[in-house]
């Protein structure tokens, strides 16, 4: 009896152990969305939360979204700004539909117009970047950029932007599920690069979800599943 108390003991361990994971696993949530990024003092939309979400006390004005976040990416280079201010619209955009609309409608129409301001790398980068957002964060019923390839419009934005480490933290980012040997390539060029941007290494070197979390270097550095094709 005691042989078989301890082998259930033991399968309980185990259990626990693997239940534990999971739920951590559940908990880290999307790396898009669920993760702070830091752009040192660059202006980004209005934020009063010390965490990732939102509080539920916000006063901003959503009816504004569209116009306010596509001024703040207009004045920046910095893809860093562009993604942290994707991921606090895309917050504030599931909070209201119509917002979420007019934000994907006001970004799309620089990819349509050869005489749009701003780099146009950059305009294929944010439609792309709040593609992907959009999906990991909008219901599908109410998400508008259902359908639109992020990864897709990025790997565009990179060919035309050139050799640019933070966008290629991004894709890294996005790539996480795959294709591998793409994750890896991404990889492998963002931490290049952060030997040269002290920003972005600061940002490799952060911990996902609190201190005692793995740094987003590592998180990145695990292999990507291998039957995974597309992110």
């Amino acid at each position: 009896m005691k042989i078989l108390s301890l082998r259930n003991w033991g399968f309980a361990g185990t259990l626990l152990a693997l239940l534990i994971a999971v739920a951590g696993a559940a908990f880290a949530g999307p790396p898009l969305i669920c993760h702070t990024f830091e752009i040192g003092s660059a202006k980004s939309l209005p934020w009063i939360s010390h965490d990732w979400n939102l509080t539920g006390t916000e006063s901003y004005d959503t009816s504004k979204l569209a116009q306010d976040t596509f001024t703040i990416l207009a004045a920046s280079p910095s893809v860093l700004v562009h993604m942290e201010t994707l991921r606090r619209a895309t917050l504030y955009a599931r909070q209201d539909p119509a917002a979420a609309k007019d934000l994907l409608n006001r970004l799309t129409a620089g990819t349509k117009n050869p005489q749009s301001e701003g780099p146009p790398a950059l305009y294929y980068f944010d439609v792309g970047y709040l593609a992907a957002t959009y999906k990991q964060w909008l219901e599908a019923s109410h998400n508008p950029a259902r359908g639109i390839d992020g990864y897709a419009l990025v790997k565009q934005a990179m060919q035309l932007r050139g050799s640019d480490p933070e966008m290629e933290f991004a894709a890294a980012l996005l790539t996480l599920s795959g294709p591998p040997s793409d994750h890896r390539d991404h990889v492998q060029k963002a931490m290049a690069g952060a030997k040269t941007d002290p920003l972005l290494a600061q940002n490799l070197a952060s911990h996902f979800i609190g201190e005692r979390g793995e740094t987003i270097a590592e998180m990145l550095s695990k292999p990507a599943p291998s039957g995974a094709t597309k992110p």
